[in-house]
């Protein structure tokens, strides 16, 4: 996983009215929790756009006035109208404890297919997977050099030691598809070749 810092202060008035008046002044309520102890603080907004403007997985370390907490980043709210970030929920982990959590998934080399002129659609972006939180890789890099016109690949050809993959292993990982164009001139000519027949055999009535 990448790694960020997150520098937050405690709260000392939980409650709806509190937490609005720290939207308002542009810091975001937060709680962490999975550890001895849950701590409700609040942090700057600004810091949180490197966990929720990229598809990366991160481990967070939280200075909360001194302490620090290693933790991932477990829900976050937005606003149903502006989309700013509201609320978010830490879990506090170790390099031990198994989590669960959604790594970026990452296309390595260049399909076959696309030299026929086909298009590499990448269908799932993230994998869901379930490990201790220091066997979580970065990326998780799929080949689909060998991916020929019409083919795909799934998660069923992940593989990843010691990491459960939650995600289906039919689920498409990616595919080549075959273009409007090249399917429209295959369907004239299975026309053609329909119409070639149906005429032969008029000829020989």
């Amino acid at each position: 996983m990448k790694k960020t810092e997150i520098v937050g202060y405690k709260r000392a008035n939980l409650g709806r009215s509190a937490a609005n008046q720290l939207r308002a002044e542009g810091q975001v309520p937060c709680v962490l929790y999975g550890g001895k102890e849950q701590v409700s603080f609040y942090a700057p907004a600004y810091l949180f756009r490197p966990l929720i403007y990229t598809p990366d997985a991160f481990e967070v370390t939280l200075n909360i006035e001194g302490t620090e907490y290693t933790a991932i980043l477990q829900d976050k709210q937005f606003h149903p109208v502006n989309d700013t970030l509201v609320h978010a929920d830490f879990l506090e982990i170790t390099p031990e404890k198994v989590i669960k959590i959604k790594v970026p998934i990452r296309l390595v080399g260049t399909a076959a297919g696309l030299t026929q002129g086909g298009k590499l659609q990448h269908k799932l972006r993230q994998l869901k997977v379930k490990g201790p939180a220091n066997m979580i890789p970065e990326y998780v890099d799929v080949d689909v050099s060998s991916l020929k016109l019409g083919q795909s690949v799934k998660v069923e050809v992940i593989d990843l030691p010691g990491i459960e993959i939650i995600d289906p292993t039919s689920n498409p990982i990616a595919s080549v598809n075959i273009p409007r164009a090249a399917k429209m001139a295959a369907e004239l000519d299975e026309e053609d070749e329909d119409g070639e027949g149906g005429e032969e055999g008029a000829a020989e009535e």
